[in-house]
């Protein structure tokens, strides 16, 4: 899932997350994100196959905004946390 410039989401499924991205910031991806360039990479999901792929997709894309917006906040926390950062300052 893509944050584009609007503020609004964009999802969309691909083998290279990196590539598709550049892609749409290049203006050659979709529509909306054409009109809506430049995008930021925030969310990403692996699953095992295409079909396992498009059906996920089509359950993101009808999440509401607001749920898309905690979505994307709770992966960011799950990478995070995989560092196991502490967050006090070191003297």
């Amino acid at each position: 899932m893509v944050l584009c410039s609007n503020g609004g989401y964009y999802t969309g499924w691909t083998t290279d997350p990196i590539r598709r991205l550049k892609q749409h910031n290049a203006g050659l991806g979709a529509r909306y994100t054409r009109m809506n360039s430049p995008c930021q990479l925030v969310y990403i999901e692996e699953v095992a196959d295409r079909s396992t792929a498009l059906k996920r997709e089509l359950q993101i894309k009808m999440l509401k905004h607001p749920k898309k917006v905690t979505l994307c906040a709770n992966a960011t926390l799950n990478i995070l946390s995989q560092f196991s950062v502490d967050p006090s300052p070191e003297e």
